[in-house]
């Protein structure tokens, strides 16, 4: 595969390599701070439709404070390999289990038997939380950012005296799909679609291009779109996450591309994006008109798999009990986007919360839009987490 990193693509002494063999994958990393031997480890999971390169800004800054930055191209992504993208494809390799084990084969593979720090976003962030549930020995300190963890899914707890529900109690709790379609105008919820059969073909044909509709999404998610806003929902309902903006609760009838075509960006916003240049835009570009984005999909497709989310019931009850950091940005509305998930983190979820913190200036993107502030925060917290 030719190497998308052109010059300018990646900062001084940071370097792109494959790791064979790594739970059934060879594994595309970015890393820095691999000149001195025997350094403590630190390990990034990106999100979607992010890449290890989302990390390409903050990595340095980790490595400047001592530390090995090791930032995977996840399963399914970018020049990671050893996965099958197919609708046909079996799911269960992505599952967050699996990529969980994913992360724990990493670090073994590196020569490691601990992180001193893990952190995971978006996507990463369950992934993150589940290898902080199962080995608190290898990763003694997560740090979750834009998606909280709520904690895994429970059996229902203490019911064996109680009358059992009633056809119609059970009826009761109306599919929130059937509710956002009912609107007006009718939505849809983003990982509803995302886990669609058509969401790959729509990604990866987009009537304005790649390069334009990819601009325009890390546009939209970002704290440089005046229209981020967000605030805690009341409730999982449809009216009140159709509050939010679509690229989360979307027109029924339109596709991604279709849904943030109208907000993209303007000649001027994309010369003041410091964060994301062209060439650094056209990495993202590149690989997945190379890739495609079924890969990247198949996680969704699991998440809306009640079968293949049962094995996470063997977490029922049990609590992330190592310090756990979580970080936002103000202009990010994943910290909302699941009603509920912040508090159940703060006050069932985690024992040992080390803290709640909320970037000013970032959007979704944390880790490129406000980096300096994103490694301040880390190492304060890898310092005192041990």
């Amino acid at each position: 595969m030719t190497s998308p990193y052109n010059a300018g693509t990646l900062p001084d002494r940071v370097r792109s390599r494959m790791i064979q063999g790594v739970n059934g994958l060879d594994v595309h990393i970015l890393e820095a701070g691999y000149e001195t031997p025997a350094r403590p480890l630190v390990l990034l999971l990106h999100g979607f439709p992010d890449l290890a390169y989302g990390w390409r800004h903050l990595m340095p800054i980790l490595a400047a404070a001592g530390y090995h930055v090791v930032a995977p191209d996840q399963r399914g992504f970018g020049r990671t390999v050893g996965w099958a993208a197919g609708l046909d494809a079996p799911l269960a390799p992505f599952s967050l289990l699996n990529m969980t084990r994913d992360a724990l084969a990493l670090v073994f593979a590196l020569g490691y038997r601990r992180t001193a720090l893990l952190v995971g976003h978006d996507l990463g962030s369950p992934v993150a939380a589940y290898c902080a549930l199962a080995r608190p020995d290898v990763f003694p300190a997560p740090a979750l950012m834009s998606a909280p963890f709520p904690g895994p899914p429970a059996f229902p707890f203490d019911i064996a005296d109680r009358p059992a529900m009633s056809a119609e109690q059970r009826g009761a709790h109306q599919d929130l799909a059937a509710a956002l379609a009912a609107l007006d105008p009718p939505r849809k919820h983003y990982q509803q679609y995302l886990s669609s059969p058509q969401a790959s073909n729509d990604l990866e044909n987009p009537p304005q291009g790649m390069r334009a509709f990819l601009r325009a999404l890390f546009h939209m998610k970002s704290a440089d779109w005046a229209g981020n806003a967000p605030h805690a929902l009341k409730a999982a309902t449809a009216d009140e996450l159709a509050t939010m903006p679509r690229y989360y609760i979307m027109d029924l009838d339109q596709t991604m591309p279709e849904s943030v075509a109208p907000f993209e960006p303007t000649a001027a916003d994309v010369q003041a994006c410091t964060w994301l240049t062209d060439a650094e835009l056209g990495v993202y570009v590149a690989e997945y008109n190379r890739t495609g984005f079924q890969g990247a999909l198949q996680a969704y497709r699991v998440f809306s798999d009640p079968d293949l989310n049962a094995e996470l019931r063997m977490f029922s009850g049990k609590t992330i009990d190592v310090p756990l950091l979580f970080i936002g940005g103000t202009s990010d509305w994943g910290t909302y986007a699941a009603p509920g998930a912040l508090d159940a983190m703060r006050t069932k979820a985690a024992t040992r919360m080390a803290g709640i913190e909320f970037i000013e200036g970032a959007g979704h993107w944390i880790q490129q839009e406000q980096p300096d502030r994103l490694g301040t925060l880390l190492l304060a917290f890898v310092k005192n987490a041990i």
